[in-house]
């Protein structure tokens, strides 16, 4: 079922992953910031949630920025031989709303399955602004309220990534997997 409640081959799946939970060295750039223990210890959780439901991606749009590119390696990890070469992104550090959104538009439409890790308050912009009136009203209300790190959104469309803009996908997840 797609967003619209018709079936289909051509549902897709994007799934908006922030970054795990980062560290704040005295003199080092944001970009160039690491997870901080809390962010190592727990980034594994998100791969296997993944994992554990059937979210497997085919193709991993990742922010160049240090923390999500560390968040990447751990799902990656927790994917196994699943996962696909991640394309590290670096317009998506800077990217307002709109630009994430263009940017999630150049997606072949043979990807099924979409993961992008990046940043707040970015993502959760993002999950809103695509929310359709089909979604889940709860997972909704929870990303709307506090998107933490590794907070993951999981959205359903029929639509093809260049089309996506506004309305055009249903949350049916939005979880923050913890260890």
């Amino acid at each position: 079922m797609n967003a619209g409640g018709k079936n289909t081959a051509q549902a897709r799946r994007l799934i908006l992953l922030r970054h795990g939970k980062a560290d704040y060295p005295l003199g080092v750039a944001d970009h160039d910031r690491p997870l901080g223990a809390r962010g190592d210890r727990e980034a594994p959780a998100a791969g296997r949630w993944l994992v554990e439901n059937n979210l497997i991606p085919d193709y991993i749009m990742c922010s160049d920025a240090l923390r999500t590119r560390s968040t990447c390696a751990w799902v990656l990890s927790e994917l196994g031989e699943k996962a696909p070469t991640p394309y590290i992104d670096s317009r998506i550090y800077s990217a307002g709303t709109s630009g994430l959104c263009s940017i999630i538009n150049e997606t072949p439409d043979t990807v099924s399955t979409l993961l992008v890790i990046g940043h707040q308050p970015v993502l959760q912009e993002l999950a809103l602004r695509l929310a359709s009136k089909d979604s889940d009203q709860e997972a909704v209300y929870e990303l709307a309220m506090n998107y933490p790190t590794l907070g993951m959104t999981v959205m359903e469309t029929a639509e093809p990534y260049s089309h996506l803009d506004a309305r055009d996908a249903a949350v049916t997840h939005f979880v923050v997997p913890r260890p």
